[in-house]
Order: C-alpha cells, then sequence, then structure tokens
C-alpha cells in the first residue's frame, strides 16, 4: 500500500468515526434500504457494496431489500406504505426516479413523495457499430445516415428506456438519422448488432466495452460529460455535438417527512464510504463514476434531468402511450 493510498484510507477512517458518533442517536433499529430491481441489477450490486461501510459507520444492520416490478413503482410504493420514521431509504436510479414516473403515468408525484438524500455514482453509456458499418467515429456515422435516410438501424433495449432516449436526444441535437429498433432486454441488441442484422446500439460502458476489445464492436463514443481513463481513446458525443450528454446516475432517497437527522447522517455516511480505498477500486472496475455531495446537490440533479428528460419525452408522446 502506498503513501497516498494509506492517507486516503487513514482520511476514511476518521470521517467514519465522526458520522459514527452523530448516528449513534439518530438510528435506533435496522435501517431498511428498498432496490427497486432485483439481485444482480446495477443498483443492487451498489448497494450491496456500500451496506457493510454503512452498518459501520451508522451502527445498525442495513437489509437490502430488493422490491423489482413496474419500472422502479413496486419498490417506491413499498417506501411509501412504511413508517417515514428515517430508518427507510430507496436506492433509486435516473430511470425509476426521472423516466418512469412519466412515461408511467405513476399514482403519485415521485418529486412531492420522495427527497433526495445521498448521490452515489454517475455512468455513462456507449454508442458502438457494426465493424462492416462505413463510419467509424460520429461525424462519419452523422454523415452517413443523412446521405442513406431511413437506413441506419438501432437496436435498444426497448421503447422509452433510457437508451432509446439518449439517442432521441442525440437526433434532437445533431439531426442524426435513424430507424429505432426496440427489443424485449439488453442482451440481444448486442448480440444482432455483432452478427450485422442492425447497424448500431447504446448501452453501458461497462458491458459494452468487452466487446470493443475484441474487435467484435467500434467503439463510436461516449454519453459522458467526459472521456473515461478506463478509454482514454473513446471520444464524447459532447465532442461533436456540443452541449450534449446523457448520464445515468444512482442515489439514496427517502419518504417525505423522513427526519432530517436521518437524512444528514445517512449522506455523512455514503459520503465517506465513497471516498474509501477498496470501495473507489470496486466503483471503477463496475464504469461507476464517484459523484459525492449534499442532499440538495443531488436534488438539483434529480430536477434538472426530471425536467429535461420529461420535455423530450412528451415532445416524443411516449406519455401517452
Amino acid at each position: 500500500m502506498n503513501k497516498f493510498v494509506r492517507a486516503a484510507a487513514a482520511v476514511a477512517a476518521m470521517t467514519v468515526l465522526a458520522v459514527c458518533g452523530a448516528a449513534a442517536q439518530t438510528f435506533t433499529k435496522p435501517i431498511r434500504v428498498i432496490v427497486p430491481y432485483p439481485a444482480g441489477d446495477v443498483a443492487d450490486t451498489i448497494g450491496r457494496l456500500l451496506a457493510p461501510k454503512l452498518k459501520d459507520a451508522l451502527g445498525q444492520a442495513i437489509v437490502i431489500d430488493n422490491r423489482p416490478g413496474a419500472s422502479g413503482l413496486l419498490g417506491l410504493q413499498s417506501a411509501l406504505s412504511g413508517e417515514h420514521d428515517g430508518h427507510t431509504f430507496v436506492l433509486g436510479q435516473m430511470g425509476s426516479m426521472a423516466v418512469a414516473p412519466i412515461i408511467n403515468k405513476q399514482p403519485f408525484d415521485v418529486r412531492a413523495e420522495f427527497v433526495p438524500v445521498a448521490m452515489t455514482y454517475t455512468n455513462y453509456m456507449l454508442l458502438v457499430a457494426n465493424p462492416a458499418l462505413p463510419a467509424k467515429t460520429f461525424p462519419e456515422l452523422l454523415a452517413y445516415s443523412k446521405a442513406h435516410p431511413g437506413k441506419l438501424k438501432l437496436a435498444t433495449n426497448g421503447e422509452g428506456g433510457f437508451p432509446h432516449l439518449a439517442m432521441e436526444l442525440l437526433r434532437e441535437r445533431s439531426g442524426l438519422d435513424f430507424m429505432h429498433v426496440p427489443y424485449k432486454g439488453s442482451g440481444q441488441p448486442v448480440t444482432d448488432v455483432i452478427a450485422g442484422h442492425v447497424d448500431i446500439t447504446i448501452a453501458g460502458f461497462s458491458s459494452m466495452y468487452p466487446q470493443v476489445q475484441t474487435g467484435r464492436l467500434v467503439p463510436i463514443a461516449l454519453t459522458g460529460k467526459a472521456r473515461t481513463t478506463n478509454a482514454p481513446t473513446i471520444p464524447t458525443l459532447g465532442e461533436s455535438v456540443r452541449g450534449y450528454e446523457a448520464l445515468g446516475w444512482f442515489g439514496f432517497f427517502a419518504p417525505k417527512n423522513t427526519p432530517v437527522a436521518s437524512i444528514n447522517a445517512f449522506n455523512a455516511a455514503v459520503n465517506a464510504a465513497l471516498k474509501m480505498p477498496d470501495i473507489q477500486q470496486r466503483a471503477e472496475a463496475l464504469g461507476l463514476d464517484t459523484s459525492a455531495g449534499t442532499p440538495a446537490q443531488f436534488g438539483a440533479v434529480w430536477n434538472e434531468d426530471y425536467d429535461k428528460w420529461s420535455k423530450l419525452i412528451r415532445t416524443l408522446k411516449l406519455d401517452a402511450k
């Protein structure tokens, strides 16, 4: 362990001790973290990664409660039906908190019923193409699509999903022309692009990059703010399309009327865990970027994305289906 890692570990340890003191009087029973997705999902992985650190900091067991179904709605309803005593949190993601509520017309206003607690990570997607496609960069892809209207076939994991919305935003901002081919699930689009049945697809970087490394897919661009250290030669779409960004994020929420002391203590524990070297190494391996901050900062991101994607969803009339 080098001196920089030792120093980071020491700072993280001191932060945890400070959090423990504040949390001892705040949490008096096991803390329930509802994950509105099945075991093995990225959100579930994040919850189980952080749970041991949160247990140490908050002095209570962290119970991960998977409640998948209805694009996150079942998990959110479960949180609202319990006691709002500061011991229930939801590990949500951008899709369940800023896309699904609009498309699915949920029976409650998610922004009125939940409050932001702590952002954990952001992640980005990678736009890839079949190697036989003449276009190898986004400017080339854009030119190809305009020269062959209606020919470029885009495969995604379904209409109204985040990959589809990210590409519709790209169409709006750049004029990229494509025919959307929705699938039920994320595995088959990749298989069909590799086989040449469709031309391009978009999904999480960590799931796509291994296929890029083997040469089975050609990387076009990332949807994040900046290039990733994992693949610094792959450009971002924002380098070609001014202001374009499509980031996913994960974070903890709580039902409204949750005590402020619980929110602040939980936020501090999450932020301390995110700084720990072993957690940082695992997150990097998963293709996640650490995004610690205050509840207010997380709330600003949530509101901005909710408004951004709801506008696009309504323009596409996906909320009417």
